[in-house]
């Protein structure tokens, strides 16, 4: 597989970061877990579930040495996700995500979720990722973000730590 980088450009291979300080093709001669500097999500960008999913999904292919753990992880949380959703694509691809993830194909579960990012819409539970203070029916309650305390963004949050 050939890979062009730019410049100041990083990828993640089977765990460790990589930056080129110059254009520059890699070729990789064997099987290689990696990921794209742009393809990886920040804790910040996780606002919604999917894209919660996103991320952990990534800590697999960005750390290697907890894919068994992770692995557990997301499949016990996609089935509370499909419960989340009301709808038959969103469905039917955490399907295919969680049969990627069993067959150890992290890369292509991340393709399908992203994906699905354009089809999202916030689920009931979390009408959107908005601060309380940006949200006037929040502000002052001393309410939280419901995205703040979604299991998904605890595990991320965990992942990182």
């Amino acid at each position: 597989m050939r890979l062009s980088l730019k410049a100041g450009e990083r990828i993640f291979v089977n765990g460790a970061v990589l930056r080129s300080d110059r254009r520059v093709t890699l070729e990789l001669l064997n099987d290689a877990t990696f990921l794209l500097e742009a393809h990886v999500m920040q804790l910040d960008d996780a606002t919604t579930p999917l894209r919660q999913l996103y991320f952990i999904i990534q800590s697999m292919l960005i750390n290697p040495a907890s894919q068994q753990e992770t692995q557990a992880s997301i499949l016990s949380l996609i089935p509370h996700m499909r419960e989340t959703y009301d709808d038959e694509v969103i469905d039917a691809r955490l399907s295919e995500v969680c049969a990627l993830i069993v067959d150890e194909r992290p890369f292509e579960a991340l393709r399908l979720v992203r994906g699905l990012f354009a089809h999202e819409l916030p689920p009931a539970v979390a009408p959107a990722a908005i601060a309380p203070e940006a949200d006037p029916a929040l502000a002052g309650t001393g309410a939280e973000n419901p995205v703040q305390r979604s299991p998904l963004r605890q595990l991320a949050q965990s992942r990182v730590a």
